[in-house]
């Protein structure tokens, strides 16, 4: 039968402090608010909601700007027992109008300044309710929450209820909801805690700078599932400023980020030894980061960024140590409860460190693609385990090292060319800063690489110089066709390279 203590946010209470009058979340504006102020604004938004009479497992569509109150709708959707569903605020009226068409919510929730558009395409799909939320505590949610009583019961969930929807970016074709449970977010919750040597307040506590959007895993569930299963502090950024992470840093001791934010904070002078030295862990996800990057910030903090791996579908899959060894490059080892496995294209296992496609299961692993169960089963093996589209290695430790996409393999006259590989001999030319290889169509070929390049500041590159550097490392079917010098690649909000976008723009090169 269910009961709340299968839902997601009964677990993430539970873990409050003692002390609910302590501060739980710190602005950069200088707002403070209290574990009591999260209880209670959760639980009037939670007895808003249900008070709409809205059905079983109704979706709740939310659009917004960051803000303290966005995370209390998310919890407070939890806590209620709906579905939340984070949309991007870079999206405009034609992803939204699909987004809304495909998982009809009941509820959306946007900006007021987007409320006109949102709002007619909602009604148009059948929403019935349409609120406004703003990042400075205004909006209609909010006004008509105020009403409702600040005591609420817990939901009662089943731990395999889904929990969120979260849609993939659509790379390849039209997004996919990927359903998460309860138990698949509580599951990776406490696996983390474990792994990450999350302190409690008796070892001292830890605080999280929290620098990341919360549309997404890394920043939704990741970092704030991480600092609530702890009862842990969180410095609250409304958004990413190199300056203002500084300002923090010796008040903090946890930080993830993305490899971007990483490469901006070292080029602020005021990044020192001192300036980190309260820190306990920096946390790399979402993107590959370079091994330039993961050596100057051993050498400019003295600390060791630790990298890790997961997606959309899964949350997080592998880590490097917290105690041990953190090998720049790689993306550690599989997490406890996560069985991963690398195979041919026969599903046979390959040798270590030979490349093949990363499979994994576990009780972290998505309960499928929401209203795809044609696709769902397609991604899933005859055994359970869930392909990941990604290509990679493992080595004889065991460490995990992500080559690519299984979508951005170059199949170029009957060889395989992995992309990652040439990024990393690519990145290790002198005057490179960074760089993305994508496949382009070919008459011969069939497909042929272009490799997209963007100089380090003050340095002049000269693209036939590097195919001729590449010519005398590699083989020659790997040597891309083409070389392009860039001022930078386009990236998405979390900090991942567009390589549809760049394959888009040299498709129609001249590649012979």
């Amino acid at each position: 039968m269910p009961d709340a203590s299968a839902n997601l946010y009964h677990h993430l209470c539970q873990a409050f402090p003692a002390d609910l009058e302590a501060c739980a979340v710190e602005t950069d504006a200088g707002q403070f608010y209290t574990w009591r102020d999260l209880e209670r604004g959760t639980a009037m938004l939670a007895n808003f909601l249900q008070s709409l009479e809205l059905p079983e497992g109704s979706r709740i569509a939310v659009q917004v700007d960051k803000s303290v109150e966005a995370l209390m709708l998310y919890l407070a959707t939890l806590r209620a027992g709906y579905v939340f569903l984070p949309l991007n605020t870079a999206y405009q009226s034609a992803e939204i109008d699909y987004f809304i068409g495909n998982a009809e919510p009941a509820v959306v929730v946007c900006s007021t300044a987007n409320f006109g558009w949102v709002s007619t395409l909602a009604f148009q799909a059948g929403t019935r309710w349409v609120f406004t939320l703003n990042d400075d505590r205004t909006g209609s949610l909010l006004e008509r929450a105020a009403h409702a009583s600040d005591q609420h019961e817990v939901a009662a969930k089943q731990a395999d209820d889904v929990a969120v929807i979260i849609y993939t970016s659509g790379t390849t074709g039209r997004s996919k909801g990927a359903m998460l449970t309860h138990g698949n977010m509580l599951s990776n919750a406490l696996v983390l805690k474990d792994y990450w040597g999350w302190r409690s307040a008796a070892e001292g506590g830890d605080v999280l700078i929290h620098a990341l959007p919360i549309f997404h895993v890394h920043g939704l569930f990741v970092a704030i599932h991480g600092a609530l299963i702890n009862g842990s502090k969180m410095i609250w950024l409304a958004k990413f400023e190199p300056k203002t992470v500084l300002r923090f840093m010796p008040q903090a001791s946890v930080f993830m980020g993305v490899p971007t934010l990483y490469v901006r904070l070292l080029n602020e002078p005021g990044l020192t030894p001192e300036v980190a030295g309260h820190m306990r862990l920096f946390i790399s996800g979402s993107a590959p980061l370079l091994l330039d990057t993961f050596k100057a910030w051993q050498a400019r903090t003295g600390h060791t960024i630790l990298e890790r791996y997961g997606m959309s579908e899964t949350i997080m899959l592998t880590s490097n140590p917290y105690r041990g060894e953190r090998k720049g490059g790689t993306v550690g080892f599989p997490l406890p409860g996560v069985h991963l496995r690398v195979v041919d294209g026969q599903g046979a296992a390959v040798p270590c460190g030979e490349i093949g496609d990363i499979q994994v299961k576990g009780p972290n692993v998505f309960a499928g693609y929401w209203r795809m169960p044609e696709k769902t089963a397609e991604e899933f093996t005859a055994d359970g385990f869930f392909k990941t589209g990604d290509v990679g290695k493992m080595d004889a430790d065991g460490y995990v090292t992500i080559v690519g996409r299984s979508k951005d393999l170059i199949i170029s006259g009957g060889y395989n060319v992995y992309p990652a590989e040439l990024e990393s001999f690519i990145n290790d030319l002198p005057g490179v800063a960074e760089s993305a290889v994508v496949g382009v169509p070919h008459p011969d070929f069939g497909e042929v690489g272009v490799a997209v390049v963007v100089a380090r500041p003050g340095v002049q590159l000269d693209a036939t110089h590097i195919l001729d550097q590449l010519k005398a490392t590699l083989a020659n079917y790997k040597v891309p066709k083409q070389c392009r010098v860039v001022a930078d690649l386009p990236r998405n909000t979390m900090g991942k390279v567009q390589k549809n976008l760049l394959r888009q723009q040299f498709a129609s090169a001249d590649n012979r």
